[in-house]
């Protein structure tokens, strides 16, 4: 175990909630280390949908997942905060200092003033496609996350999956393959009603094929996949071509480690105030979609709001009897200097 480091802040989780707590933290200038158990900063916008486009973040009418990020690590990196990514958080435990104690799976130890937990919806796995073999070909022709849409360009494509991931995918790719059938065990989507019926516009132009069933067997030769069986609801048997699978049956989120940390939780998510976003531990505080509070929407627009107000929070927080000023980054010289515009 190494020696702690010592931190204002440790924010738990480098998505977009986290990053820009890092923005709004900076802007009162306090510094944070973030912790995040993914390679790469950006959580499920980065993991799961980074091509994917996003219409209701301000002033942006269009923005695609892993351009968010991008943008969200310029904006920060007047502040400096230091990244530790590949590291699950492990334990956090409040010291008889009052100050807390965060520990990872990489041996890292943080001395924290605070901690801010913008986890998500905790670690999480894809549900995974059960037939038999289908492991031996996950990240080569089975895939559960798209990362980049230019790998199925041309080839025979097969999505089971009846959600919002499994339809905006079709959607996207089916101008762009060779062929590409839809597999959903039921008639009935759950996905967004507009995207149902562009996908039923797409089937009727012939550009993708649906079916009614449920995956059977791969069918292999010499360890490559050459394609998948599909028993269809009126028990017909479809062999089906396919270079690649893309399987979108959603991810069962586990909270991992925050489980044990002593937080108050309702249906495994931690609950806040709306007034400071602190959970029922002082010093503790969460903001994104691992929150929860009366009328709580899981949005990246509210996870921008709560990080705001968190920051003021934990300025109080950490230095309860520093005078605190509501200043606007278009007036303030202290903000302009710590955003490194200052004189422009």
């Amino acid at each position: 175990m190494r020696d702690p480091i010592t931190a204002e802040v440790v924010i738990i989780g480098a998505g977009p909630a986290g990053l820009f707590q890092v923005f709004e933290l900076g802007l009162l200038g306090i510094k944070a280390h973030v912790l995040d158990t993914l390679a790469a900063a950006g959580g499920q916008c980065t993991e799961l949908y980074p091509d994917k486009p996003i219409y209701d973040i301000p002033a942006l009418p269009v923005c695609g997942a892993q351009e968010l990020v991008d943008r969200l690590l310029q904006q920060i990196r007047p502040f400096g905060a230091e990244l530790h990514l590949g590291e699950e958080t492990l334990e956090l435990s409040k010291q008889e200092n009052g100050r807390f104690r965060v520990t990872t799976s990489a041996g890292t130890v943080f001395d924290a003033g605070a901690v801010i937990i913008a986890g998500g919806v905790g670690s999480f796995q894809p549900r995974r496609l059960h037939v038999p073999e289908a492991e031996a070909f996950e990240g080569r022709q089975l895939h559960y996350k798209v990362s980049r849409a230019a790998d199925f360009v041309g080839r025979k494509l097969v999505i089971f999956g009846g959600g919002d991931s499994a339809l905006d995918w079709s959607i996207e790719l089916a101008p762009m393959t060779a062929s590409l059938t839809l597999v959903h065990r039921r008639a009935e989507f759950r996905g967004a009603p507009a995207s149902v019926a562009r996908m039923r516009e797409l089937e009727s132009a012939g550009q993708l094929r649906f079916i009614e069933g449920a995956a059977q067997a791969l069918r292999t030769d010499s360890g490559r996949l050459l394609g998948v069986d599909v028993k269809a609801a009126d028990g017909a048997l479809h062999a089906l071509e396919a270079e690649q699978l893309l399987v979108f049956f959603g991810l069962a989120p586990k909270l991992g480690p925050i489980a044990d940390w002593g937080l108050e939780l309702d249906k495994r998510a931690i609950k806040v105030d709306t007034e400071r976003f602190q959970s029922s531990i002082p010093g503790v505080f969460a903001i994104g979609d691992i929150n929860t509070y009366p009328g709580k929407k899981k949005l990246i627009l509210s996870a921008f709001h709560e990080a705001a107000l968190a920051s003021f929070a934990v300025q109080h927080y950490l230095y309860p009897a520093k005078k605190q000023f509501l200043q606007y980054t278009t007036t303030s010289p202290i903000m302009q200097k710590r955003l490194g515009v200052a004189g422009s």
